[in-house]
């Protein structure tokens, strides 16, 4: 484990977790996570013996340098300060609102800065230790933003990228952030900076104009005698996986059974979010209440199902909004739900893999509404989980999947009259119409899926 690397990936997380050992009492052990990053990098990993640098998940010291399915692992040590300043701080109360449109209000606090701006030195040198001459290193999202220039300043020999997973804001709202120029400079750093979408690309590119004066052509940054790349790759998901999981045969019989407890329903609406301000959760419930108020959709004939994963729980915006939608939930099934039978299932847990594609195999439409997403790999999982091409979509023109699932049906999810109407059509749908639109959205996944993605990244970076 002391040797260096010619492929570094540099994340906030492990892509591991720590699980009971079950051949050894008391003991654990560490197993790889799921998700669609882990799955696309793997290969590339294990083939140039990568190293993946990030933090294990608990706060103290960090555990020795491991192996898992072939990927060298390098922790960071995080302690309780650095979490509550670095990570639910600047990274989930200031960065993450202010990237999201600012749906809840960016909190600005200058000893938040201060650890964001430790931590990420301390992963910028963990990297330069273990990256081997000229290594290419590809670092992750918006909680490291200053480590490609940090970095780079260690060493210069590297090739360096960076992608973004979540939205990058307009120069109104990018403005705003007292660390703005700090920040434009650590992505600078890196010879390429990835982002879902397009336009966020362009809002970088104008950004280090206004902010830096830097010159700029088209998606080129000229910086410090460098020329920086700035371009889109809209990240996916193992759509063979996904595939290969919903149409397993106790997956199909868990989805039927799904459909049992839930009262055998003619009509199945299903949400699956982290409980977070920015997936539209409460717009989407309150569009669901007018619908039975107004007598268009009925109980139990329809049936609403909200799976809301907890997710930074210790953060103020979140335990608020746990409030609100619990709120909403409860009034709904006040009014129009029965002994029994609820109007809405509200499931605030968890879920594993399989159950996920039984209930996305069980729903007949899945709404995803988020305000603001950068890509939300959700509406791609239900889409690839329809082998039966059965379903609708219902999905936000916000979400970075908008611009590729185009046969959704498309809502403003600030309006609730288009989600309710989004809804409707979703639901009363030809079912000829239905597959024909789900066909297409599934001929443009399995062209783009998470490993075509990486593919993509890493060579525009290799060619730089």
């Amino acid at each position: 484990m002391t040797g260096r690397s010619s492929f570094v990936v540099v994340a906030n997380r492990l892509p591991v977790d720590e699980v009971p050992d079950e051949e050894r009492a008391g003991g654990r052990r560490w197993r790889r996570s799921p998700g669609g990053l882990v799955t696309a990098l793997h290969p590339v990993l294990v083939q140039r013996d990568g190293t993946w640098i990030g933090w294990a998940g608990s706060a103290g010291p960090a555990p020795a340098p491991f192996m898992v399915d072939g990927i060298r692992l390098h922790p960071v040590p995080l302690d309780a300060d650095e979490i509550a300043r670095y990570y639910e701080g600047m990274s989930n109360s200031t960065i993450w609102p202010l990237y999201h449109d600012a749906v809840e209000p960016p909190i600005f606090r200058r000893r938040w800065a201060a650890s964001y701006r430790e931590v990420n030195a301390r992963f910028a040198e963990a990297a330069a230790q273990v990256a081997a001459p000229n290594a290419t290193v590809w670092v992750q999202d918006y909680q490291l933003q200053l480590v490609p220039a940090m970095l780079r300043q260690q060493r210069p020999d590297l090739r360096i990228g960076f992608f973004l997973h979540i939205p990058f804001p307009p120069i109104e709202l990018f403005m705003q952030l007292p660390q703005r120029a700090e920040i434009m400079r650590g992505l600078l750093g890196a010879d390429l900076v990835g982002f879902q979408q397009r336009l966020a690309a362009q809002n970088f590119v104008r950004l280090a104009h206004h902010v830096l004066g830097c010159p700029v052509s088209g998606s080129v940054i000229e910086y410090e005698d460098r020329r920086v790349k700035a371009a889109a790759f809209p990240i996916s998901i193992d759509v063979g996986e996904i595939d290969r999981l919903a149409d397993n045969p106790l997956i199909r019989t868990r989805a039927e059974q799904i459909r049992t407890e839930l009262g055998e329903p003619k009509t199945m609406i299903l949400g699956v979010d982290r409980l977070d301000y920015t997936k539209g959760i409460e717009h989407r419930l309150k569009a669901f209440r007018e619908l039975l108020a107004e007598g268009r959709l009925t109980v139990p004939e329809t049936v609403m199902v909200q799976v809301a994963t907890p997710s930074r729980e210790r953060v103020e915006h979140y335990q608020a909004l746990r409030v609100k939608v619990e709120r909403e939930v409860g009034r709904i099934n006040g009014d129009y739900g029965r002994v029994g039978v609820p109007a809405v299932h509200y499931l605030h847990q968890s879920y594993s893999r399989s159950e996920l594609a039984a209930l996305y195999r069980a729903a007949d439409v899945m709404m995803v509404t988020p305000l603001r997403d950068g890509m939300n790999l959700v509406a791609k999982e239900y889409v690839a989980a329809r082998a039966d091409a059965g379903g609708a979509l219902v999905l936000s023109e916000f979400a970075g999947a908008a611009s590729e699932l185009r046969q959704a049906f498309l809502c403003n999810p600030h309006d609730l009259d288009a989600v309710k109407d989004s809804l409707l059509r979703a639901v009363h749908v030809d079912p000829d119409e239905a597959r024909k639109r789900m066909s297409i959205m599934q001929r443009h996944l399995r062209r783009n899926d998470v490993a075509h993605w990486a593919r993509s990244f890493l060579t525009e970076l290799g060619s730089l």
